[in-house]
């Protein structure tokens, strides 16, 4: 069935030797869209340099970009390896420039370095320098992210982007206050917060069974979730992140708390039983 969405379009902001993560970017924000967009009313759409622009004389190519491009995203994903990339005459690379303008705006900006091996041969060590002079002022304004392969980066990304879409107050304004997420006022009343369809299905498993227990397993063949009788995920790939994607949502928003010492027994809290009540 056809429905009216919002689109938010996310620049994606890279150096040329992270083209695996730029990827997985695109793969999360369609894997995203594939979950929640027909709950949430909200699309997300990749917008690069690569794909959405085109020749055109007059101007510098980076302020070209800025004006077709960068301005009209609503969230950035920025990711940085050994590189910075090529000065553009106002900013140590068009990415650098990219970030600065984009948070100068007032919108958000989700920072990714990463700590992968690389041949020390294949290393500019001014280029590298230049990263990490990069990654210390961002501490110094905000909070980033580290990660050690791409499969940790898709996990992380895929999780925080979550939050980010739930929590930023940029985005909220863009999504519009009928998406925001609210909370009652008083403590015995049920609260009302935006879920995505699967996060729905696995709270309401939960409270069918009277303990309101959650257990994440691993095990060789796969990954499950287990809630109220049922079984979410399988084997390990898309259908395992989307499953974990949907636990990790109850335990940000504070419906479900975490039991085990190693992420693998959750139980819904007083919250996560009003809302599970609502639904």
């Amino acid at each position: 069935m056809a429905y009216q969405a919002t689109i938010i379009p996310v620049m994606i902001a890279s150096p040329g030797d992270v083209s695996a993560e730029r990827e997985i970017v695109r793969e999360v924000l369609h894997d995203w869209n594939d979950v929640n967009a027909a709950t949430s009313k909200v699309v997300l759409t990749a917008v690069g340099w690569e794909t959405h622009s085109s020749p055109e004389l007059g101007a510098r190519s980076q302020e070209i970009i800025n004006s077709r491009l960068l301005k009209d995203c609503d969230l950035l994903i920025g990711v940085f390896w050994t590189r910075l990339g090529t000065p553009t005459g106002s900013a140590p690379s068009g990415t650098v420039e990219e970030i600065r303008e984009h948070v100068g705006r007032g919108k958000p900006a989700m920072l990714y370095f990463s700590s992968k091996p690389v041949a020390p041969q294949s290393i500019d060590t001014a280029q590298f320098s230049a990263v990490q002079a990069f990654k210390e002022e961002c501490k110094s304004l905000g909070l980033i992210e580290e990660y050690d392969d791409e499969q940790e980066f898709r996990r992380k990304l895929a999780k925080q982007l979550q939050v980010t879409l739930l929590r930023n107050e940029h985005l909220q304004q863009v999504v519009g206050e009928s998406e925001s997420v609210t909370i009652a006022s008083a403590p015995d009343e049920p609260s009302r917060i935006a879920l995505s369809s699967d996060a729905q299905r696995l709270l309401k498993a939960a409270a069918s069974d009277k303990s309101g227990t959650i257990l994440n397993v691993r095990h060789l063949g796969g990954h499950d979730i287990q809630a109220g009788g049922e079984t979410f995920g399988g084997t390990y790939g898309r259908e395992s992140a989307r499953w974990e994607n949907a636990l990790n949502e109850l335990v940000e928003l504070g419906l479900v708390i975490d039991r085990g010492y190693k992420g693998e027994v959750f139980e819904l809290t007083h919250q996560g039983w009003l809302v599970a009540d609502e639904l």
